[in-house]
């Protein structure tokens, strides 16, 4: 791990990364949130965390190594949000892949990635012409990316995300969503922004779930006992 212990958090602003800055600094990290929208600045200086102005859908590998230099880790919490498909290409591959290689090129080696559950088997089981394939095939692709990369990587695939409270406990599920081989049921699938945000800080915090994609719900399990 680097000296320095800052990590640099993209897409800042959105609901993980609000809920997770704060949690890095308790853990004894300083956080950079990059951002692109200025009016957004205050919101994550409450969280204790430095505002960072660059827009990911055209800041150039350069510019984010820049971005990078020195840090401890790099998390990738943007998201286009669904709806446009250029944009979703552009957000969740394109400015995922720069990040990845960006990082490699600052010596950066810890990345994590948010995704989602099933985005290994979504691309195969989707119809292209489904709303849902252009996240998927991104999201696929990017996750892809990283795994062929050099960096120490971890990627985080929550199922259905709530705004419920941390509970930090969860529940591991295969690559299919599946607990213990079976689909979940009505609820069984949520997972709580902020556990994601608990994951996302445990995994860099203690160098854990390196190599790895942990697929995960709510559960019953301490976070620090699944994640290893």
């Amino acid at each position: 791990m680097a000296d320095n212990k800052r990590v640099v958090i993209i897409g800042g602003h959105g609901k993980v990364a609000l809920l997770a800055a704060p949690k890095f600094r308790d853990a004894g990290y300083s956080v950079d949130s990059i951002i692109r929208n200025p009016d957004q600045k205050s919101d994550i200086e409450e969280r204790g965390a430095n505002p960072v102005l660059l827009d990911i859908e055209k800041a150039t590998v350069d510019e984010l190594r820049e971005a990078f230099q020195g840090a401890a880790a790099v998390v990738f919490a943007a998201g286009a949000g669904g709806g446009d498909p250029e944009r979703t290409h552009a957000v969740d591959y394109e400015a995922a892949v720069r990040s990845i290689d960006a990082a490699e090129q600052a010596g950066v080696q810890r990345y994590v990635m948010v995704s989602y559950v099933t985005a290994d088997i979504d691309v195969d089981r989707l119809d292209q012409d489904e709303s849902m394939y252009p996240y998927a095939k991104a999201k696929h692709d990017a996750d892809a990316h990283l795994r062929a990369s050099g960096l120490e990587h971890t990627i985080l695939g929550p199922g259905v995300l709530t705004l419920e409270p941390a509970s930090g406990r969860i529940q591991l599920v295969d690559r299919e969503g599946k607990i213990d081989g079976n689909e979940p049921g009505e609820g069984e699938s949520d997972t709580s922004r902020e556990n994601v945000a608990e994951v996302m800080v445990h995994a860099v915090a203690h160098d854990a779930g390196v190599g790895e994609k942990i697929n995960f719900y709510d559960g019953e399990t301490p976070i620090t006992e699944a994640v290893k």
